[in-house]
């Protein structure tokens, strides 16, 4: 293996764990059936990542995604949050949120992304959050983050979202989330 392919394969293997973990009770997840979906050996992912266990606490972590996010003065927070959230989309083909929404109404060790992404997500941005309701605002905030995430998805192949300027998406879609991050 290069040192150019060490990236790409473990960028597979996150998205093939984070799928495997969202879609399966964790004792049904195996490193061999990650490692086919990523088309890697399960020898990599034990040389990359360890064990099954720190391989999900790492595919259930927000807190690197979410400094990266929320990482601008508040004057300038919405547009920012909408240029990463793209750009980190089309870099690195994944969402830094998205992810969350696999783990809606389905219980056991799901539950532990869910409250990752409510203490490492929600929580550390209504902690910079002005004003009344910070925790409201914050979950209204993710909310439309978490939707245009979506609906890249969605229309990723021709579509608008995926056709536009990074900046032409934060022009339309950051002023409602400044407003929210403003307090108004």
């Amino acid at each position: 293996m290069t040192g150019s392919a060490a990236p790409t394969g473990r960028q597979a293997i996150l998205r093939a764990a984070r799928r495997a973990f969202a879609l399966q009770p964790y004792a049904q997840v195996t490193l061999r059936g990650i490692a086919a979906d990523a088309e890697v050996s399960a020898s990599l992912i034990v040389k990359l990542f360890g064990s099954k266990e720190e391989l999900f606490a790492l595919t259930t972590d927000f807190s690197a995604d979410a400094e990266e996010l929320f990482d601008a003065p508040l004057e300038a927070l919405g547009r920012h949050m909408v240029l990463s959230l793209v750009r980190t989309r089309r870099e690195r083909s994944s969402d830094p949120l998205l992810r969350v929404v696999f783990s809606l109404g389905i219980e056991d060790e799901r539950s532990v992304l869910r409250d990752r992404f409510r203490e490492q997500a929600t929580r550390r941005l209504a902690d910079r959050l002005p004003g009344a309701e910070p925790e409201l605002r914050a979950e209204l905030i993710l909310g439309q983050l978490l939707g245009l995430g979506a609906t890249m998805s969605i229309h990723r192949d021709g579509g608008g979202t995926g056709q536009a300027a990074a900046g032409h998406l934060a022009d339309l879609c950051a002023p409602a989330l400044q407003r929210l991050i403003d307090g108004g």
